[in-house]
């Protein structure tokens, strides 16, 4: 059956970022499609909630509390994943981030820190868990999640869109790379409804102008980019690599002229 190709049973995968929102999400849907998951995030009674869906799920998770903006903290989630679990076979990067700032505002600093924390920080888990990876008989999946701003101009987005859009080349160059052992594939996700969006959400005007603006007429959930991580990590998505996936309701243009919150 057809169903049966998003099945990912007896994997093991890490999230990143995976205490809430899109991580949290991803972490939950790989489990329900039948992987055990080791999650990480600074946050341990966040993780613990996740770690508790996992289980309800009927897989196994093991929770790795961390400062994910440390390189060596992150690269060593792969190991973490083979001393628990004996294997590794999908990687989620999902930790990253920058805040808005007006264009003048920007410093070369900013540039760097948004640069490492989003396109470094997924390249040291990358290098960490390739050797792991192709030592599957079937290889591995590796998905980095950007942002539809590394492809949009929007104000204020300097520092977080050249990031993302670095982490979306950074994607195609690994799967050139790394092919055909290992897939590597990228979600580009718009204006999706967590926390990091209550601003907009909670504002009716603000609210309203998104979802005029997109064409779905809605915010994201972040279920829709869970479903996007299991096709890209499962057999149903094993003719895909190098590709950003654009799960954003069709937006071809930014929403808003205002800053809006780390998507």
């Amino acid at each position: 059956m057809i169903l049966d190709r998003f099945r990912i049973e007896d994997k093991v995968a890490i999230v990143t970022g995976a205490g809430r929102g899109l991580g949290a999400a991803i972490a939950v849907a790989f489990a329900e499609a039948g992987a055990d998951v080791v999650i990480s995030s600074r946050s341990e009674s966040e993780l613990d909630k996740v770690a508790a869906q996992v289980r309800e799920a009927g897989r196994r998770a093991h929770v790795v509390v961390a400062d994910l903006s440390d390189l060596d903290a992150v690269a060593g989630l792969a190991q973490a994943a083979i001393d628990e679990f004996g294997r590794l076979d999908i990687v989620v990067n999902n930790v990253g981030g920058a805040m808005p700032r007006p264009l003048l505002d920007t410093t070369p600093k900013h540039l760097t820190q948004a640069f490492d924390f989003n396109v470094s920080n997924a390249h040291a888990l990358v290098a960490a868990a390739v050797p792991h990876l192709l030592a599957n008989s079937d290889g591995g999946s590796i998905i980095n999640v950007t942002s539809a701003v590394g492809r949009l101009p929007g104000r204020a987005y300097a520092a977080y869109g050249t990031a993302k859009a670095a982490l979306a080349h950074y994607t195609r160059i690994a799967a050139m790379d790394l092919n055909p052992r290992i897939r590597v594939n990228g979600i580009a996700p718009g204006a999706i409804h967590t926390s990091a969006l209550d601003i907009v959400a909670g504002d009716e005007g603000m609210r309203s102008e998104v979802e005029t603006s997109t064409p779905l007429h809605r915010l994201g959930d972040p279920e829709d980019i869970a479903a996007a991580a299991l096709y890209l990590a499962s057999p149903a998505g094993a003719y895909v690599t190098g590709k950003i996936l654009e799960v954003d309701g069709g937006i071809i243009s930014p929403n808003l002229d205002l800053p809006i919150p780390d998507l």
